[in-house]
This record gives structure tokens, sequence and C-alpha cells, in this order.
């Protein structure tokens, strides 16, 4: 099989999924992923044939995607804020909505002062891991329920050395978080998916992304964020922040509910103009 026929084989595989450009945008990835070549390579060799083990790899990956599952599960990787993190089913793909998160936070926050800074629910490591490249006077903790989770977030943050300090913590109960020292800035993208809306997301989410990272109750979407904030404030210093990734339909009544708290809340657009990110600077006493 030559690279011109496997990118199509991949491409028309998908088209019953995702659309043209979404197909050909995965063929493209995955020949990246299985020859090492780039786009332009593969296209000025294009009638180069693949090896037999690329082939059987191609036929396999192939199999997957028709699947619905996830590219970056069947690679183990995705790029997030510059760097290549491993990913497996065990948490969230990093998503590029949430690089602006990161690109908010270190422009609020550029000093060479050292900031602490709570990464909650951390998934890969994607967030906290980058801030502390970004930030490297911070020191920046991250925890999250999942074990799993935290062995990926921990590989990521040794291949990319970065030192975070980690911890299993399950942040819905209080008498764990009440151990937790103070902090300059908390992040997080906690769970906002009401569970009720599960069948409305694409597949290769629903059926393969953890859940335990997607869904709330659907009576009460702001779980996370209520208790987050609850927890800042008596765990945020003086003028300290909260910044979130939100629901784009709850947006503005996870900011009417951070001002009752006391907080001033900024709320953010993301590339597509969705209501996406929220900082909340806790008032001063």
């Amino acid at each position: 099989m030559t690279l011109n026929e496997a990118f199509f084989q991949v491409r028309n595989t998908l088209l019953e999924l995702y659309s043209d450009r979404e197909s050909a945008a995965i063929a493209h990835e995955l020949l990246d992923f299985i020859t090492g070549k780039s786009k332009l390579q593969r296209l000025i060799e294009k009638e180069n044939f693949l090896s037999s083990s690329q082939t059987e790899l191609l036929n396999a990956c192939t199999n997957r995607l028709a699947l619905g599952e996830p590219l970056q599960y069947i690679t183990g990787e995705q790029w997030f804020a510059g760097n290549l993190f491993k990913v497996n089913k065990h948490v969230l793909i990093p998503r590029p909505e949430t690089e602006e998160l990161v690109d908010w936070i270190v422009a609020d926050n550029n000093t060479p002062q050292n900031l602490f800074i709570l990464d909650i629910g951390t998934g890969s490591g994607c967030l906290a891991i980058s801030l502390k490249t970004k930030m490297p006077f911070s020191t920046v903790s991250a925890c999250d329920i999942s074990n799993e989770a935290l062995e990926i977030a921990q590989e990521n943050a040794i291949k990319l050395n970065t030192q975070i300090y980690f911890s299993v913590l399950n942040f819905l109960d209080s008498q764990q978080t009440a151990q937790l020292g103070k902090f300059d800035v908390i992040v997080s993208n906690p769970p906002y998916i009401p569970e009720s809306e599960s069948e409305l997301l694409d597949q290769n989410v629903r059926d393969f992304e953890p859940s335990l990272a997607l869904f709330v109750p659907s009576e009460d979407s702001l779980l996370f964020y209520r208790v987050i904030a609850k927890f800042a404030l008596t765990h945020l210093q003086s003028s300290g922040k909260i910044y979130f990734e939100v629901h784009q339909d709850f947006a503005e009544a996870t900011v009417l509910m951070l001002q009752k708290m006391n907080f001033e809340v900024t709320l953010r657009k993301d590339i597509h103009q969705n209501n996406r990110m929220v900082k909340a600077t806790k008032r001063l006493d």
C-alpha cells in the first residue's frame, strides 16, 4: 500500500463519523504517527510503499478509529501548550480551548515571585505542567480523585522535567481538602456536563473519555464550582484568584454564584466565541 492509498483508505473509512475535513485531518495525523514523516514529505513520496509492519499498524488503528475511538487514545499522545503529553482512557484529551486558560493565567501572573498554584482535577497534568513550564518560579500542586489519571500526570511531569506535587484527593470531601494550605492561584477544569446531556455528546467523547471527569448530576451542574469556591474562601491568599473552565450554557450562572460569594468575577469567551473561562478574584477583607 502506498502512502497515497493509505491516506485515502483512512479518510474514506472515517467519513461516516466525521466531516470530510475532519476525516482528512485525522488521516494525516495517523500517518504522521505511523511513518514519522511530515505531510509535505508524504506528499513528495506519495507513491512510496508502507512497510508490512506499518500497514499492519495502519489497519489496526483504522479499525479502532472506525469504532469512534479518539485518535489521541490510539497514538497515546496529544500536543498541548507546546508540549507533547501522554494520554489514555483514564484522562480527558487536552483541548485548544484549555490552552487559552493557561495563557490567561500566565499573562495575569507574570512575575518572578514564587506563587503557590493548585490544579484541581488535574487529569493528564496538562494545566499544572504547562503553568510550571511557563511560570518556573511557581510552586505547583495538583490533585485528582483517580489514581490512574495521576499515574499519567506523573509520567508527563517526569518527561517534561517539571516538579509538581501530586496527591490523590476527593475534592468533594471537605475533611480531605481541609488539610491543604493556602494558594495564590487555584485553577480547575472540573466535570461540568450534566448527566442528562450525555446523549448529546459526540460518540468519541461519550463512549471513550472518562465519565468521572466529564459529568455532574443533572440537578446540580455547578457542584464543583461551588465546592471549589467555598474552599477558596479560606484557602486563597489575599487577592488570590480562581480560574475555571466552564460550560457555556452555565457560565452566567457560575458568575452569579461566585459574585454572591463575594468574588470579583470576569467572564471570557474562547476561540469559538463561547463563554468558556472565568476568573474570580478574592475581595480584600
